[in-house]
C-alpha cells in the first residue's frame, strides 16, 4: 500500500464531537458537515475512500459471504440435529437462518438509511449504532457512546477469539495428519507456533479485493472437503426411518447454539458492504434480492443438508465434528482434515480484517506522520498476539465459545433489532433505490411522504420485539452450553 488513503482503506468512519461527517471524495482533504454536499443531490457511494479498482464485485462479495458463513461450525451440524431430531432440526435451521439473515439485512439497510438522511458515505457497525442513537429520540441519545464501545468491544473479542481458535484448529489438524503418516510426535504447541510466518502473509493482504482469490480457494477447499464428507455420509442412508423426528427438549439449547453461532457472520457485513463497487446490490439486485440473500440461501441449504444426512448416517454415535466419524485409516478421510485445515487457514484473513478495522481505526490518529508504519505494526501485533495466545492456551475453544455465545447474540440479533427500531421510531425511509432500483442519488432537500417509519400498526416494532426475545434465548442457551463445555473440559 502507498500513501495515507491506502493505509486507511478500512478505517472507522464514526461521528466525532457530536457531528456527523461525510467521508470526503478522493483528493478532497476537507470533511464537510451535513447538508454541505454541493450540487443539490447526494450519492453516498460516490465519495468512498476505497479506490474503485480495489473494490469488490458482486461475485467477489458473494465468495466472501460464503466463506465467512461456511466455516468449521458446519461440521457440528449433524451433532446439532442429533440434539433436535430430523424435523425439528430441519425447520429450526431454516428459522435460525431467516432470523440471522434478516438481522444482517436490517443492519446494512439501517446504514444506507443513515447515509441518505445525514449525507454520510461510509459507516462501520459501531458507527451505525452510535449514529442511530445520536440522531434518535432524545431519550436514547445519551447511550450513543456506550453503544459504540459495546459494539467495538464485542466485535473485537469475538473475532480475535476466532483467530486464536482457527490457529489452534489448523495446527491440530496438520499435527494429526503428520503423526498418522510419519509416526513423529511433537508437542502440539510447536505446530501452532509454526503457523506464524504463513499467517503474517495473510495478515498483510492489503484489502478485501486482494483477499477475494484467497476466499475463493478457501471455498474450493471447503466444498471439496464437504463433498468427500458427504460421499461417506451418503454411502448408507438406510436408517432414515429409524431416526427420531424430534428429540428431548433438553437438547434444543445445544442445537440452537451450534446453528446460530455457526451461521452468524454479522461482523464482516459492513466491511464487505463498504468495499463493494455497487453497495446497493448487497441488499437489492435485479429488484428481487441482493448478494446477502443469495449467499445466505446457499449457506442454509448446505447447513441443513449436511446436518440431516450426517445424523441419518451415524445416529446417536454422531460426534461433535462429523469428520471424527470418518474412518481414520482411509487416506480420503485424512484428505478431509487437510482440506478443512487449509480452508480455515484461508479464512483467517477475512476474520482478521474485522479486528484490523477496529484496532487500526482506534490508533490511526496517533500515526498521522507514518500511517503505513503504524498499520504494518498493527497487523504484525494482531497476528503475533493470536499465535501467542493459541500457543499458551490451546484449549481456548470453550472459553471463546462462551464469549461468542454472548457477543454474537447481542451483535447479530439484539443490536440490529434495537438499531432498526430507533432509526424508524419517528421517521420513514429516505432510501431512493427502494423507489427506483436504478436511482442511487438523493436530493438533499428530499423529504418522504408523512408516515410512521415503523409501518402500519407499528409492525416493525412488534417484529423486532419477537427478534429480541429470540436473541435473549440465544444468550441463555449459548451461555449454558458453553459453560457445560468448560465444566466438561476441566472435569476430565
Amino acid at each position: 500500500m502507498q500513501g495515507e488513503n491506502h493505509a486507511t482503506e478500512l478505517q472507522t468512519f464514526l461521528p466525532q464531537d457530536g457531528k456527523i461527517t461525510i467521508v470526503p471524495a478522493s483528493g478532497d482533504s476537507k470533511q464537510r458537515e451535513v447538508g454541505d454536499v454541493g450540487g443539490g443531490r447526494f450519492n453516498p457511494f460516490a465519495n468512498r475512500t476505497t479506490p474503485m479498482k480495489s473494490r469488490t464485485t458482486d461475485s467477489e462479495t458473494l465468495m466472501h459471504i460464503l466463506k465467512a458463513s461456511v466455516g468449521t461450525g458446519i461440521l457440528g451440524m449433524p451433532y446439532g440435529f442429533m440434539n433436535a431430531g430430523l424435523s425439528v432440526g430441519l425447520l429450526g435451521t431454516i428459522l435460525i437462518a431467516l432470523i440471522c439473515t434478516h438481522c444482517a439485512y436490517a443492519l446494512v439497510k439501517c446504514a444506507h438509511e443513515l447515509y441518505y438522511r445525514y449525507q454520510i458515505s461510509e459507516l462501520t457497525f459501531a458507527g451505525i449504532g452510535e449514529t442511530a442513537f445520536l440522531k434518535g429520540p432524545p431519550s436514547v441519545r445519551k447511550y450513543a457512546k456506550a453503544c459504540k464501545i459495546t459494539v467495538m468491544t464485542m466485535l473485537f473479542l469475538t473475532y480475535f477469539g476466532t483467530l486464536c481458535v482457527y490457529t489452534v484448529i489448523v495446527g491440530n489438524s496438520f499435527q494429526q495428519v503428520i503423526e498418522h503418516y510419519t509416526g513423529v510426535y511433537l508437542e502440539q504447541r510447536i505446530y501452532i507456533a509454526a503457523l506464524l510466518i504463513p499467517l503474517l502473509f495473510l495478515g498483510f493482504t492489503p484489502n478485501l479485493k486482494m483477499l477475494a482469490p484467497v476466499s475463493l480457494v478457501a471455498n474450493v477447499f471447503m466444498v471439496v472437503g464437504l463433498g468427500i464428507t458427504s460421499y461417506y455420509l451418503l454411502q448408507d442412508q438406510s436408517a432414515l426411518s429409524e431416526r427420531p423426528l424430534t428429540a428431548p427438549i433438553v437438547g434444543l439449547p445445544q442445537f440452537f447454539s451450534i446453528t446460530v453461532f455457526a451461521m452468524e457472520a454479522i461482523g464482516v457485513m459492513m466491511p464487505l458492504e463498504n468495499s463493494m463497487k455497487n453497495p446497493p446490490h448487497f441488499l437489492r439486485m435485479w429488484n428481487i434480492c441482493g448478494v446477502l440473500n443469495i449467499g445466505m440461501t446457499a449457506v442454509t441449504i448446505i447447513y441443513a443438508a449436511l446436518g440431516f444426512i450426517g445424523f441419518v448416517r451415524y445416529g446417536e454415535e454422531t460426534n461433535g465434528a462429523i469428520t471424527l466419524n470418518l474412518p481414520t485409516e482411509e487416506w480420503l478421510a485424512q484428505a478431509v482434515k487437510i482440506l478443512v485445515a487449509l480452508a480455515v487457514f484461508c479464512t483467517y484473513g477475512l476474520q482478521f480484517f474485522v479486528c484490523l478495522e477496529i484496532v487500526w481505526g482506534s490508533l490511526k490518529n496517533k500515526f498521522k506522520s507514518s500511517p503505513v508504519l503504524g498499520e504494518s505494526g498493527t497487523r504484525v501485533g494482531l497476528v503475533l498476539a493470536s499465535v501467542i495466545i493459541a500457543v499458551a492456551v490451546p484449549t481456548i475453544g470453550p472459553f471463546m465459545g462462551l464469549i461468542g455465545a454472548l457477543c454474537f447474540s447481542v451483535l447479530g440479533i439484539v443490536l440490529p433489532a434495537v438499531i432498526e427500531t430507533i432509526i424508524y421510531w419517528e421517521k420513514p425511509s429516505y432510501i431512493p433505490y427502494y423507489r427506483d432500483p436504478d436511482q442511487f442519488y438523493q436530493l438533499v432537500d428530499y423529504c418522504p411522504k408523512p408516515g410512521h417509519g415503523l409501518g402500519k400498526f407499528k409492525w416493525v416494532l412488534w417484529k423486532n420485539v419477537l427478534i429480541l426475545l429470540f436473541g435473549f434465548l440465544g444468550i441463555v442457551s449459548g451461555t449454558y452450553t458453553s459453560l457445560l463445555d468448560i465444566v466438561s473440559l476441566y472435569s476430565q
